[in-house]
């Protein structure tokens, strides 16, 4: 076999690969958080990755676009149809090795992108700071103050990544108080 055939084959495999993470979850995720999942069940660069989510897209077997200033996918019906026509492409061993990781990994990642916390420098003593909450792609709650130094907008982030599920209800008792 050519090499030239080798990586039509890798090709195809990863394009399987990637229809059979998104038909399993069957809904919205982040493009990182799918490369996560992807790269822990069959080791590839994540240029390479993005060169075959981007065919996906193209071929509009995968949609993508932006939800909470992140960039999603999500299966199309025509990438359903596709993948259930080339789900045999896919070798039984890296299927198994999908199922397991998938439950691990997606566990994971909902549970990190639950908590989410970023900061802007507007310039060199302002920073914007968010910090949501996120349940199934939905954000719950979200705020957004402001920090005269980049070391006060980063112990804000980390203390919301760290003390959100306390944070978040005195936030709410307090909004409630009368």
């Amino acid at each position: 076999m050519s090499s030239k055939a080798d990586s039509n084959t890798i090709l195809a495999e990863n394009k399987v690969l990637i229809l059979y993470i998104l038909n399993k979850l069957n809904k919205d995720i982040r493009q990182d958080d799918l490369f996560q999942i992807i790269t822990s069940i069959n080791e590839i660069n994540y240029f390479y990755f993005k060169q075959v989510l981007t065919d996906l897209i193209d071929s509009k077997l995968v949609g993508s676009y932006t939800k909470e200033e992140e960039q999603v996918v999500r299966i199309t019906t025509d990438g359903k149809n596709n993948f259930t026509l080339t789900q045999n492409i896919l070798p039984g061993i890296m299927k198994l090795k999908a199922d397991n990781i998938f439950e691990k990994e997606f566990h994971l990642i909902e549970q990190e992108s639950s908590v989410i916390a970023e900061f802007i420098p507007k310039s060199e003593n302002d920073y914007t700071i968010k910090c949501k909450i996120v349940e199934n792609n939905e954000t719950i709650f979200e705020v957004q103050t402001f920090a005269g130094s980049r070391d006060r907008a980063k112990r804000i982030v980390d203390n919301w990544n760290e003390n959100a599920n306390t944070i978040y209800p005195k936030i709410l008792d307090i909004l409630l108080n009368n």
